[in-house]
């Protein structure tokens, strides 16, 4: 079939690419110049409303340079499949939260040595998604039926989501966990942030690095639920690539600010689901019924919204009895 057609020239991925290395040293030196302490909820909130204005001027600045190069409808058209994909990602990322939370939990990480690892965890979001886009991107322009194949996984995954959304995962006999413990030696202690030691020349591996293979295994699976999400959205490479890329940014901070709070958004996981089935479907059914971004974009802010809006009212409820 050729190549996938895209809006973004060689100058504009150039130029995204660098905004994003300088925006990550940017983000690492501010959040991180204090060393191995906690990030406060007020340093979280605005550097997650810094992450989110900015997201929304790229998609500002997008459909202007679109409006004035290619004409108002194609603007308009790549700037509303950019700010679903962008809110769809986001709240994908939302999820994977949850995750790192129950992982920190799980491992009782002290909150002063939980930045260094999501550093890694968005770095390795970032690399593993630009990865995954590229190979996603190919296979479409090549294998059109490959988007029933990603329409399919996603309907399975949001039934299995809806299905098993109360199951904890039982990480004390993950086989990955098994196996990296099995093979590796491992202290019993944290020795600060750092992921090993060497201990009479011998290299001895900390819990921490135990968290790290976890958080990164994480983002290969959440990986595999938001490729294939967003390419039901948009085929153009670099909407899908920069609407996921501003969704992970600001994960970091966004983690920051939401740890204490997870147990109040406990249906967003049922809202996730249904958004999955709903864009599973979408993709399954493209030959016969094209359902417009305008409506997709409508459907992920009342599902998400309600599912968020339904976990506070019943928290709340709960703390009042």
């Amino acid at each position: 079939m050729g190549e996938l057609q895209s809006i973004g020239s060689w100058w504009m991925w150039a130029g995204f690419g660098v905004f994003v290395l300088l925006m990550l040293a940017v983000d690492m030196f501010l959040l991180g110049r204090n060393g191995a302490q906690k990030v406060s909820a007020k340093e979280a909130l605005i550097w997650s409303l810094v992450w989110f204005v900015m997201a929304m001027l790229f998609g500002g600045l997008l459909w202007g340079w679109l409006d004035h190069s290619v004409g108002r409808e194609i603007a308009d058209a790549r700037a509303m499949e950019y700010l679903t994909g962008y809110l769809l990602e986001k709240t994908l990322a939302m999820d994977n939260i949850f995750v790192f939370v129950m992982i920190f939990s799980y491992f009782a990480v002290p909150l002063e040595y939980q930045k260094r690892v999501l550093v890694y965890g968005v770095l390795g979001a970032i690399v593993l998604r630009a990865l995954m886009i590229l190979l996603g991107a190919w296979l479409i322009a090549e294998f059109h039926w490959v988007l029933y194949v990603f329409g399919a996984f996603l309907l399975i995954t949001g039934i299995k989501m809806f299905v098993f959304s109360d199951h904890e995962p039982d990480l004390a006999n993950n086989p990955l966990l098994k196996w990296v413990k099995k093979h590796l030696r491992v202290t019993s202690d944290y020795h600060g942030d750092k992921f090993w030691i060497m201990d009479k020349g011998v290299r001895w591996f900390t819990p921490m690095f135990l968290v790290l293979v976890l958080i990164e295994f994480s983002d290969v699976i959440f990986a595999m639920d938001s490729i294939p999400a967003i390419f039901a959205i948009t085929d153009d490479p670099f909407i899908v690539f920069t609407s996921n890329i501003f969704a992970i940014m600001g994960l970091r901070a966004l983690y920051f600010l939401l740890a204490d709070m997870a147990e109040r958004f406990h249906l967003l996981k049922f809202g996730l689901a249904v958004v999955l089935m709903f864009v599973g479907t979408k993709m399954l059914i493209v030959e016969w019924f094209k359902v417009p971004v305008a409506v997709s974009l409508a459907v992920v802010v009342a599902v998400i919204g309600t599912s968020i809006l339904l976990s506070l009212l019943a928290t709340r409820n709960q703390k009042q009895h």
